[in-house]
C-alpha cells in the first residue's frame, strides 16, 4: 500500500470509534506497514485520522485488476 491509496478497516476499533468496512486514504506512510489513515464523510468532512498497521486494513480498487498467470 501506499500514499492516497483507498482501504477499508478489516476490524472494529470502538476506542477510536471507527468500524470495521469504513473507507479511508493513506495520507502517509511511516513504515513499509504503518499508515496515517484519513476517513471522511459525504460532506468532505475529516471524523478521524489513525496512525494504523497494514493488518488493520484493505486496500480497495476501482478498476480490473492485471490478471496473473
Amino acid at each position: 500500500m501506499k500514499q492516497l491509496d483507498v482501504v477499508a478497516l478489516t476490524q472494529d476499533h470502538p476506542e477510536l470509534n471507527l468500524h470495521k468496512g469504513q473507507v479511508g486514504t493513506i495520507v502517509e506512510v511511516y513504515e513499509p506497514t504503518v499508515f496515517e489513515v484519513e476517513f471522511i464523510d459525504l460532506d468532505g468532512q475529516t471524523y478521524a485520522v489513525e496512525t494504523l498497521n497494514a493488518s488493520q486494513l484493505m486496500q480497495l480498487y476501482y478498476a480490473p485488476l492485471p490478471q496473473t498467470a
